[in-house]
């Protein structure tokens, strides 16, 4: 390989990091890994329900139903950012909905417990539960990301 082509490959490879960061792509997220005992500590009995048993809250009880300030929503685990304020809409399904999520802050399974498989999606950082992906949602995306309300923090901006 010349000097040329190195430089070149380099480049590219820099080119090609940028254009990911640029679409909200973000470093590989290092896990957390915690006792039962110390996640009991860190969460309220229902965050933990949801959080580490994949409970699911009941319809229309989120106080994030009517959360409309500009901002991020983070795990109630480990307050990683899932999603950005500008992605949630209103679903209509009782729990708070978006379209969107952070670029490698999300990891998903297929999820057997209604027969049916659907898309469980959980924080990459702690494993906590969050709630089932859709593909019946707004543009651009056409995804709704149905989270648990009590396993979101939010933070203003």
């Amino acid at each position: 390989m010349t000097r040329r082509h190195f430089v070149a490959a380099l480049a590219g490879l820099f080119a090609a990091r940028q254009a990911a960061a640029a679409n909200g792509a973000d470093a590989p997220v290092k896990k957390l890994q915690l006792t039962d005992a110390e996640w009991k500590k860190r969460l309220t009995p229902e965050q933990y329900d949801v959080l580490r048993e994949a409970a699911t809250e009941r319809a229309g009880t989120s106080p994030l139903l009517a959360e409309h300030r500009t901002g991020t929503f983070v795990c109630a685990g480990c307050e990683l950012t899932l999603f950005d304020s500008k992605t949630k809409y209103e679903s209509g399904t009782g729990w708070p909905s978006f379209y969107d999520y952070i670029r490698g802050h999300l990891e998903t399974k297929t999820d057997f417990k209604l027969i049916i498989p659907r898309t469980e999606y959980h924080c990459a950082r702690c494993g906590g539960h969050q709630g089932h992906v859709f593909d019946d949602g707004p543009q651009p995306t056409g995804k709704r990301y149905c989270n648990n309300g009590v396993a979101l923090k939010f933070v203003a901006a």
